[in-house]
């Protein structure tokens, strides 16, 4: 039993879930598989992060790269996708493991929150992940919980779509990757790369935007969403649906589609219809589906609906399947050159 083979709570899941070795499968990259040194403090972190910078020049690399991966462990293949790319692109590959108090706004939730930092490492190091910064909450927030007394906050697109259902959520996003983009800061000349998965598109455009408006010396670089072979976008989520709940499930991904289809074809966007989609599956109780601006997630205008696409647009939808909230994301071609 290899470690993707089983999910945050280490219980064996079904293949279709987009949760199993046979879902993402690859083959390691060649060296992979030592576990990765964890620190548990940032002057440990950043000792070791700029003794690896300093090997790599010594070693020929005049400008070596930093890919860090931040992450709340629980780790499954979407995380490893996340390191995997970091790998393929940069000179040395670090990762976060911090389950972060101020993106939850359910206590038991956060209480709830499987700390598997063993089988994360396994995960890590499969990978070629080489350091790991795991704090605890006091080292990353000093006072907790009267501190952090300053935070950052996401403004407008922090309160739409997914931020409407979770107040505060993408406000405590912003804050922890600030915290761990300056602990994975490199010393020059060493530059630093941040990984983040399409999957969580919003959040995704969110800290694009922060690192522009407050000045981070760094490159984002998304990864493309990993699904499962039917279509099912991966998520550790799918692991509490029945094999009907799974089933039904796909016409987040089929609704999406028909929207990709018809941006490709320069063909209007029906979102009536694609709602539709998803209100005809009977387990599928639908929050939102919108076409909006990639950069500022704006919803696209009704005239820019009916006219082929002048820019690169992005689809979004949140339903609900057997009580598990499912969320999904498209990216829809630009068809006006």
């Amino acid at each position: 039993m290899t470690p993707l083979d089983r999910v945050p709570d280490r219980t064996p899941v079904p293949a279709g879930t987009g949760l199993t070795l046979e879902d993402t499968a690859r083959q390691p990259p060649a060296g992979a598989g030592d576990l990765p040194a964890v620190h548990t403090t940032w002057a440990a972190f950043k000792a070791a992060l700029a003794d690896r910078v300093r090997t790599a020049v010594a070693a020929g690399v005049p400008e070596p790269t930093v890919g860090l991966v931040p992450t709340m462990g629980a780790l499954h293949g979407g995380h490893a996708a996340l390191v995997r790319q970091a790998r393929e692109e940069n000179d040395i590959v670090v990762a976060s493991v911090f389950v972060n108090p101020l993106q939850f706004g359910d206590p038991s939730d956060l209480e709830n929150y499987p700390r598997t930092l063993e089988a994360d490492r396994a995960i890590l190091g499969a990978e070629g992940c080489e350091l790991v910064l795991a704090p605890d909450l006091h080292q990353m927030y000093p006072g907790y919980p009267d501190a952090p007394m300053v935070t950052v906050t996401a403004g407008h697109m922090g309160k739409v779509l997914e931020g409407a259902a979770r107040p505060g959520h993408f406000d405590g996003v912003c804050t922890v990757v600030a915290k761990l983009w300056h602990a994975a800061m490199p010393p020059a000349p060493a530059r630093l790369r941040s990984y983040f998965g399409q999957k969580d598109a919003q959040q995704l455009a969110v800290l694009r935007r922060m690192r522009a408006d407050l000045d981070f010396d760094l490159e984002i670089r998304p990864v493309p969403l990993v699904r499962s072979p039917e279509g099912l976008a991966l998520s550790s989520r799918n692991t509490r649906l029945s094999p009907a709940g799974l089933e039904a499930a796909l016409v987040l991904h089929r609704a999406l589609e028909s929207l990709r289809r018809a941006a490709d074809a320069g063909r209007p966007l029906d979102l009536d219809a694609a709602r539709a989609l998803v209100r005809a599956e009977p387990l599928a109780d639908l929050d939102y589906l919108e076409v909006v601006d990639h950069s500022t997630l704006e919803p696209l205008s009704a005239e820019q609906l009916a006219a082929p696409l002048e820019h690169e647009a992005l689809a979004l939808v949140a339903t609900t399947v057997e009580s598990v909230r499912l969320i999904d994301n498209m990216i829809l071609p630009a068809t006006r050159q």
